[in-house]
């Protein structure tokens, strides 16, 4: 559980002060004797690593809350019930409507910012301890998150931060993607060169299985940056039988049941379609929708939120076995030539697979698709089946770009950075995206 760590968590509040709004800020602390101190033993270094999972997981302010909440509304995933939740109506609107002020937009790369100069701390001060297998655990238990929020910014906006500093300068989100890539292979090598300790372990949030974990975010990050032999071997790595979660409790809710999907005040899923057009809607019998959306009982909406929001405590996977598989399928489909016939043995093992067979229920239970398929109309059953299985997952925005699916299919395509980012950083001097 998430709270009984909160002793380390609290120690260490002082590197996790709401001051991390801008990447001009050089989130040092004034009390750099302390920030010493408890980065120098193993204590401390796990106190502010279980600092990056809270950042990322805990509340409407969290990552996690954000990354689900702006891609469901910009793709129509979700359908907004109270346009007096502003920030939400912005990107339910899109376009012009969702500027800097935007305080989601603004969350989110604060708490992604955050999370990588903490992350940094962690797996510099980590590589100097004693105890090599402690410190391996350290290094890939950050380096999960540093990724994650990497990725995020990378999703969400054409440019990112190279750094964390003075007047810090701006990448292009593929190369963001590489930098995401690059701490995980760190992470990796260190873990095989000193496994992962039984100690370090038992002192984290369970739930979270590293090594799997790394190897499903290099499958992810090399799929979306056209890596696609990179992406199939990350992805054969990958024990699928395992789970990978961000585990709950009542005194720290799930954020997006606990905002969203306890009420009708929000947000809620749009229906059966899952926001998908006409010719990728889910089959009648694909047994997906219902893990996903219930009949809610309310003239507010048809449909309420289930499956990885359906209560206080219910775990949210990092990644989901299907995800895996469908990198495969769709790295078969992309590589030059494609190999179709591999592709769709992929593909099928999602389609035909049962919620019993998978670890966490998610199946659609259809019958397999027999083809012959051309690589467009694969790559076309591809998106339609990533759509569905990764539902409210947050990753639907860059699949669309990647997909060149139609604009008139999302509110928008990248995110005007924050205006506080914008303010304080003059190496921000370019303009906002235009949709």
């Amino acid at each position: 559980m998430i709270h009984k760590h909160s002793t380390y968590f609290y120690s260490v509040l002082l590197l996790s002060v709401l001051s991390f709004a801008s990447c001009k800020k050089d989130y040092s602390d004034p009390s750099r004797a302390t920030e010493d101190k408890v980065l120098s033993s193993p204590g401390g270094l796990t106190g502010v690593a279980v600092g990056l999972q809270r950042t990322y997981s805990l509340g409407r302010a969290s990552s996690l809350y954000n990354i689900v909440s702006i891609n469901g509304l910009v793709t129509k995933e979700l359908v907004l019930l109270n346009p007096g939740n502003l920030p939400e109506y912005q990107l339910a609107q899109g376009g012009a409507q969702v500027d800097g002020t935007n305080t989601m937009l603004a969350g989110l790369w604060t708490s992604s910012n955050k999370i990588i100069y903490d992350a940094d701390n962690v797996i510099s001060k980590a590589a100097g301890l004693a105890d090599k297998n402690y410190a391996s655990g350290l290094i890939g238990y950050a380096s999960i998150f540093k990724a994650l929020s990497l990725g995020a910014l990378s999703m969400f906006w054409e440019k990112i931060p190279e750094g964390i500093g003075q007047n810090v300068g701006f990448i292009s989100r593929m190369d963001g993607y590489a930098k995401a890539i690059k701490v995980i292979d760190d992470a990796l090598a260190a873990i095989n060169a000193n496994p992962i300790s039984a100690s370090f372990t038992s002192s984290i949030p369970a739930g979270i299985d590293i090594v799997n974990t790394l190897q499903a975010l290099k499958a992810r990050y090399s799929l979306f940056s056209g890596n696609y032999t990179q992406a199939l071997t990350a992805a054969n790595a990958v024990d699928l039988t395992k789970k990978s979660v961000l585990n709950f409790e009542a005194a720290n809710p799930n954020p997006i049941y606990d905002v969203a999907g306890s009420n009708f005040n929000v947000y809620q899923p749009v229906g059966p379609d899952m926001g998908l057009p006409t010719g990728l809607k889910p089959d009648a019998a694909d047994m997906r929708v219902p893990f996903y959306m219930v009949p809610s009982g309310s003239p507010a909406t048809p449909y309420a939120m289930k499956g990885f929001a359906a209560a206080t405590t219910t775990p949210f996977p990092i990644y989901l076995p299907g995800e895996i598989t469908l990198i495969k399928a769709e790295a078969y489909a992309r590589m030059n030539p494609p190999d179709l016939t591999n592709a769709l043995a992929e593909l099928n093992k999602v389609v035909t697979k049962t919620p019993a067979s998978d670890p966490f229920g998610v199946g659609a239970n259809l019958p397999p698709l027999t083809g012959p398929y051309t690589q467009a109309e694969i790559l076309d059953l591809i998106y339609k089946f990533r759509s569905i299985e990764l539902y409210m997952s947050g990753l639907r925005i860059e699949d669309e770009r990647r997909f060149n699916r139609p604009n008139a299919e999302r509110t928008r395509n990248f995110m005007p950075y924050p205006f506080r980012e914008r303010d304080n950083n003059p190496s921000l001097n370019f303009p906002d995206p235009s949709f």
